[in-house]
């Protein structure tokens, strides 16, 4: 355990400067308050925050810094007050403890809700103040050191599975790549012990092997660019850890033996003319491999990073990774934000605000109702890899691997994305669902009449853009179910004899545990209660009304479909093949709508259209908004169909296909392959790229469809597939 005068004269070593009596009141106020507490492993407890500040005085961070490590539990483990740490040690040091205390109080609620509020709770803090994520990841980085203490074997993977969705994709962003391949390879011993012990066995004997092979190659490539004048280079080899090693296994699909970038060779000069000029001499005097060369000097990374990647059949034919490089540009790779945070004597520090990356997580909890919806979005936007593309004015937008252009147009800004209706990728005009590549120069063209499709959710990748599409569907979605909660419950007075007040419906609000009418009327609008359920509430003496007794429920819990009917004609005779549909009366005249070719598997309503029976709608068709006014003619239905149901149905899909030669005899082979039968073909569009199609296809049901979709997405030739809706 640390001593006191040695935290002391760690952080002296660097900061002349630093406020000794600060940490030293700061050292012994945390020994006191934790006092006899002990850890899982039998240590005493104030070894926990005397490891964090250790691990953080070695990044060499402010005392402000290293002083919340020392007291970041006293407020949640200890009598210890947070008025307590602010009297004591100051405003700024009481915000950053507060800040870390309020993520560890939520570390005791269910799983999922408490790591989805957890996560969200420190990207509001770490939006303050970066240095409350430094002190976070410190944390996590000294519990996983001594997580196989811990007894309980799923709860040592349900943490290391947190560490390694969330923790060590945050550390990455912020540039601290050495807490992120700890953090990494310590979750990966707890979740796959024996592929990571399997890894090891091999880097071993690849040392034993070629220990002598790579200080030939290092001295070799010191001689090479001796030779050549650039003096004074650092050269040093580096192995990839076991989970970066086991990532690329399973990505690139091959053998331990078929991956060539296991070391990497590191070259630190002294300036960016000489990283360039390093790099040109190693290209002259080696094979470049295709494909590997990467410049993120002139193009950094989000977070910071700067270094030339180049791959190359090196000395002695070896096939090895060089990454060239500044030393301070190496500083901040290994520390990245860490890096800026450091004391250095008059240089100004950098802040959460810079980083993008943290603007859009903050976007993203703007527009995402719960915490877990906005942990799925986080995820996604931090643990991909990524594309830099470009504004048509030469802005770097950085996005992860898959993105498409309306992902492109959310990073701009949010009102783009919302209005955009067309991209241009390269001046080629391409379908919104064209998946990014590396250099991609991007024109987003928007409309002010467009809003966001519901389609756009099926193919976008950013937790921005799915979060801001989501917000507006279902802001959308509501003021739709409050419109037909409305008219669901008028119906219901009207039938009962009553005039319509919305008025009456205050007082039943505590009953349904609704906090306002509008809240109620979605409700209804939704299926979650019927309109009768809300009349009783309202009137719970009422007696039916004679009119009323005639109306048929046909589904329970879901009152916008049902209606007023006659009485059942007798059943026609003859032997006659069953409907497909529950809910209609034998004999009525059935027709599907061609404006969404509802399949077995939709969610369905039927329309009472006069002299033409009941016209079969999915219930989220674009054409049942015009019958609102009328919620009479809606009939609650539902599918009757069997596994063995022989009676097929038509598919409407929408494609756009290469235009080249051969896709349409892909297109039909892929769909007969899978069980399908085109009944019609339209060409709706054409240009020299691509063009558009309207296909009919019988199907047994909506699987079937997906089936087929999804075969068709594998297909090269085919750019899109989506379900036609009012074509």
């Amino acid at each position: 355990m640390i001593r006191q005068y040695e935290l002391v004269e760690r952080v002296r070593a660097y900061d002349p400067s630093a406020d000794e009596d600060l940490l030293n009141r700061a050292y012994v106020f945390s020994m006191k308050a934790h006092g006899s507490q002990t850890r899982a492993s039998g240590d005493p407890y104030f070894s926990h925050p005397l490891e964090v500040a250790g691990i953080l005085t070695n990044l060499k961070l402010d005392a402000a810094t290293i002083v919340t490590a020392l007291l970041h539990d006293t407020v949640e483990d200890t009598v210890a007050t947070q008025e307590d740490i602010e009297r004591l040690f100051g405003r700024e040091i009481g915000r950053l403890v507060d800040g870390v205390t309020k993520l560890s109080r939520l570390e005791m609620q269910s799983e999922q809700a408490k790591q989805a509020e957890n996560f969200r709770k420190l990207v509001l803090a770490m939006s303050e103040d970066i240095r409350v994520l430094l002190v976070k990841l410190a944390d996590r980085l000294h519990n996983m050191r001594t997580l196989h203490h811990i007894k309980n074997p799923d709860k040592r993977k349900r943490i290391a599975r947190e560490t390694l969705e969330i923790y060590a994709p945050l550390a990455e962003r912020i540039g601290m790549h050495q807490v992120k391949d700890e953090l990494e390879d310590l979750a990966f011993a707890q979740l796959n012990a024996e592929a990571r012990d399997s890894i090891l066995a091999q880097l071993s004997r690849l040392r034993s092997e070629g220990e002598d092979r790579v200080q030939r190659i290092i001295d070799e490539l010191g001689k090479v660019l001796r030779d050549d004048g650039v003096e004074g280079a650092q050269i040093s080899g580096r192995e990839k850890t076991p989970y970066s090693i086991w990532r690329k296994l399973q990505q690139k699909n091959v053998s331990f033996e078929q991956l060539s970038d296991i070391m990497a060779f590191r070259i630190i000069v002294g300036n960016v003319g000489e990283c360039y000029q390093a790099l040109g001499i190693i290209h002259s005097r080696y094979p470049v491999v295709p494909g590997r060369f990467k410049d993120y000097i002139s193009t950094p990374k989000p977070n910071g990073y700067k270094s030339l990647h180049t791959g190359v059949i090196g000395p002695q034919r070896n096939r090895i990774e060089v990454q060239i490089r500044t030393k301070d540009m190496h500083e901040v790779c290994e520390l990245g934000v860490a890096a800026h945070w450091a004391y250095k004597q008059g240089q100004p520090r950098a802040g959460a605000r810079e980083y993008r990356w943290l603007r859009e997580l903050l976007d993203i909890l703007e527009h995402a109702t719960k915490p877990e919806e906005f942990l799925e979005h986080t995820k996604l936007e931090l643990f991909q890899d990524q594309v830099f593309c470009f504004t048509p004015k030469g802005d770097l937008i950085a996005l992860p691997r898959g993105a498409t252009p309306v992902d492109f147009a959310y990073a701009v800004h949010s009102e783009v994305g919302d209005h955009c209706v067309g991209a241009k990728i390269n001046g080629r005009m391409l379908p919104l669902r064209t998946q990014l590549q590396n250099g991609d120069q991007v024109d987003i063209i928007t409309s002010k009449a467009q809003t966001p499709v519901p389609g756009w959710e099926r193919f976008v990748v950013t937790g921005k853009a799915r979060a801001r599409i989501r917000k507006f569907l279902r802001t959308q979605q509501r003021s739709q179910y409050i419109e037909l909660g409305r008219a669901i419950l008028q119906r219901q007075f009207r039938q009962e004899g009553y005039d319509y007040g919305e008025k009456a419906l205050e007082g039943v609000l505590k009953i349904f545990q609704q906090p306002g009418v509008d809240d109620l009327l979605a409700a209804v609008g939704s299926g979650l209660h019927s309109g009768r359920e809300v009349f009783h509430a309202v009137f719970p003496g009422h007696k039916p009304h004679a009119l009323a007794q005639q109306t048929v429920q046909l589904k329970d819990g879901d009152d916008k479909a049902a209606a007023l009917i006659a009485k059942p004609k007798p059943k026609p005779k003859g032997r006659e093949a069953p409907l497909p549909i529950r809910g209609l009366i034998p004999g009525m005249a059935v027709h599907y709508a061609r404006c969404c070719h509802p399949l077995p598997g939709d969610r369905i309503v039927g329309i009472v259209t006069t002299g033409k029976g009941v016209t079969i709608h999915t219930i989220d068709c674009e054409t049942l908004e015009s019958f609102n006014d009328s919620p009479e003619r809606w009939i609650d239905v539902a599918w009757d169909v069997g596994p063995d149901n022989p009676e097929e149905h038509v598919g409407r899909i929408h494609l756009v296909v290469a235009n080249e030669p051969g896709s349409l005899g892909s297109l039909s082979t892929v769909i007969g392959k899978n069980g399908g039968n085109i009944t019609n073909l339209k060409i709706t569009n054409r240009n020299t790229d691509f063009f558009e199609l309207i296909i009919d296809i019988d199907v047994k049901d909506a699987k079937h469809l997906t089936n087929i979709m999804a075969a068709l997405r594998a297909t090269p030739v085919i750019n899109a597939v989506d379900r036609a809706r009012g074509r």
